[in-house]
Parts: structure tokens; sequence; C-alpha cells
């Protein structure tokens, strides 16, 4: 059996052997569809997404950027700038259009790109977000809209409004899924929500959009959060006895619950940049205890939710991206953080189901499990730190 220090030896020479790894890795994030309207039946479509993502065809079936086989390509277009980036996506606008559909009375309608809103290439640690502007007429007679894109572009929000009704529709859409049929043709103002009226699109209530957000929150854990499954993956691990176990989950949830809120509430704001890096140190870190102690520790419990105050901002960072609108703000935020619950309730139960009951109870759980399961995931959250402060360069 190792010693303690031989096994810390073994995760950071073993992790120190990505330092020369030429990549940068950017999670996957929802893109932001608004289509809106006025009574002079003009409308705009605004698409907020990652191009890079988009023309390297590095989709939601990746939880980040470093999954695809078109990483490369992915790279090279982050460094380009934003004439060049422009360049790069007229080449591949017709696929684009191609792909995207917008129904009017159910018959697609043609679209063409107004304008393209590119930022400079300012730090490729981080994704840079760029917005695909559309604008034009609908057509007389119409009663109905729809909006659907190719499940390889990924998952994505998509909020219909107009200017009597700033909140007509909004939905998350997952993996291509079309949008409801919204009525854009009868005057529907002033339609309190569970009211009917004919030829109106009945406004969601909260509690179809809590139902909504708590999906929204369990894929961001399974299959999208890999890094927040790895840290309850290691929490697990430290005991197969329900108390530890319960203990520290209990600190964590209350922690990213509060940050959660106050992230989401603007009250407290830091950059992905910073609270990224430092939840992958909070891995290694639960990664270490659990290979040097066999029980829970009285500090322990404490530094789990200052742990999970780091995790929850990372949580509100990927909500505010997601953009909740204000009538939906209370009961998506309470259903994204209970799918969260749900999310690592489950991974957990994975655990148990297929580690804590076969193995949980021999005598060699802790040497054959618990220290080489922690030491690989430390490994892997070490690469993160060092892919995610910067000390990875691209060649």
């Amino acid at each position: 059996m190792l010693s303690r220090n031989s096994l810390l030896k073994t995760i950071f020479l073993m992790a120190s052997i990505f330092i020369f790894t030429p990549v940068i890795s950017h999670e996957i994030q929802p893109s932001i569809i608004d289509f809106s309207f006025n009574k002079e039946r003009f409308y705009q479509l605004s698409m907020r997404l990652n191009i890079e993502a988009l023309i390297a065809e590095v989709g939601s079936q990746h939880d980040d950027t470093t999954e695809s086989d078109n990483t490369s390509k992915y790279e090279k277009l982050r460094q380009l700038d934003a004439i060049a980036l422009i360049q790069e996506f007229e080449k591949f606008e017709s696929t684009f259009l191609d792909k995207v559909q917008l129904f009017f009375n159910g018959k697609k309608y043609p679209l063409s790109i107004l304008d393209l809103e590119i930022d400079d290439v300012g730090d490729i640690e981080l994704a840079r977000d760029s917005i695909i502007n559309f604008a034009g007429v609908i057509p007389d007679n119409t009663h109905t809209m729809s909006w659907q894109w190719d499940a390889s572009y990924g998952n994505a929000v998509f909020r219909v409004a107009s200017d009597s009704e700033p909140e007509l529709y909004s939905s998350y859409l997952l993996d291509g899924k079309a949008s409801e049929k919204i009525t854009i043709g009868t005057d529907c103002t002033n339609l309190n929500v569970g009211e009917k009226r004919e030829g109106c699109t009945q406004k969601k209530t909260k509690f179809e959009v809590f139902l909504n957000y708590i999906n929204v929150g369990f894929v961001h854990i399974i299959p999208l959060g890999l890094d927040h499954i790895l840290f309850v993956v290691g929490l697990f691990l430290l005991s197969t006895q329900l108390k530890p176990l319960l203990i520290q989950i209990t600190s964590f949830t209350i922690a990213h619950s509060i940050s959660l809120a106050l992230g989401i509430f603007g009250i407290i704001t830091v950059s992905p940049a910073i609270i990224e890096p430092l939840i992958a140190v909070s891995i290694i870190y639960v990664c270490i205890e659990n290979i040097l102690s066999d029980k829970l520790s009285r500090w322990r419990p404490i530094l789990v939710f200052l742990f999970g105050l780091l995790h929850g901002l990372g949580f509100a960072s990927v909500l505010t991206k997601i953009g909740l609108t204000e009538g939906n703000f209370i009961s998506g935020l309470l259903g994204f953080n209970l799918g969260v619950e749900f999310g690592q309730l489950a991974v957990i139960a994975l655990c148990v189901i297929f580690i804590g009951i076969w193995f949980g109870k021999k005598s060699w759980y802790r040497e054959r499990i618990t220290i080489p399961a922690s030491v690989m995931i430390a490994i892997i959250a070490a690469y993160w730190v060092i892919e995610r402060t910067g000390l990875i360069t691209i060649s």
C-alpha cells in the first residue's frame, strides 16, 4: 500500500503531465433566442450564442469543448478577431440557415441575417458570446409562430415578447426540441395566467415554469456538470456510513442554495475565471482528505460548506446566462435549485447502488476503492486547475 506522501506525489506528478497539453476548455452553455414583434407586425429575432462552437460543430452532446473531435478547430476559431470570425461564419451561413426553422402558421419562413455582433478576442480562457440578428415582417393572416433548430446546435432558451406583452412565452428547449406554437395573430393582451381566450396561447403558469427549470437544473448536473458530479462522488467515497454522508451533503446543499440565490440576485458577483478553478481546487481537497483520513473530521463539514458557496456561484453564472424573465424569476430559480438537488441525489443513489451496496462493507473498501478513486478524481481536478487558471497555453 502506498504511503501518504507517495500518494500525494503521485497525484501532482501525474497532473503535471497535462501542463504541456495545448488545449482550452469552455463549458457548453445554452443559447438565448429572443423573438419580439410589434403591432405593425415587424419582428426581430436575435440569437446569443457561441459562434465558434457552432461553426466547429461542438454541440450539447459534450460537457465542454475539449470533449469534441473538433476541439482544435474550435480553438483556432476562438483566437480569431471579429472580422476574421465573421468571414469564417459567412462560409458556414448557408449550412446554419438550413438547420434553423422559423414557422408562421406552421409553414417554414425563409430567414436572412441582418447583422452579427462579435466582440474582440479578449481572454481566450473564456467563451465568447456573439449575437446573430434577424428582422422581417410577419406575413398577413398569421396566427401562430414557432421556432426550432437542429439538435447539433445544442440547447436553447426561447423567449417571445410583443410590445404589449413582454413575457408572452419562455421555455428551455433541450436537444433541438421545437417550441410550442405561440399565438401572435390575435389580441391576447391582458390575458391572465390560467385564463383562456379563443385564439390565444395560454401563458405558462408559475408551476409549469417551475417544472421546466427542475429539468434544467437536473440536466446541469447530469450529464453536463462533471465537476459537480466528481465533487459529490468525492464526498461519498469518504465513508459508506449514512451519517457522514448526510452531514456533508446537507452542508453542501445549504451553502450552494444560499450562494445561488445571492448570485442570481446580483448581491454577489464573481467572475467564472475565479470560480471555476476554485471549484476544481475544492475537488482536490476532498480527495486528498479521503486519502489521508478514514473518518469525517470536525473541520470537513465547514470546508464543504465553503466549497458549496463556490459551487452555488457556479450554478448562478449558468442561470444568469439563461436569462430568466422577471415574471418567472422566483419559480425558475426554485425549480433550477431543486433540479440540482435531484441531480446530486441521483449521483449519490448511483454510487450507493453500484459501489456502496456491493463493496461498502468489505475490509478492503478503503484501500481498493476510496484511495484509488480519490487519486484519479484528484488528477482530473488538478488538470482542471491548471487549465482554468491559464497555465496551459495554446501552441
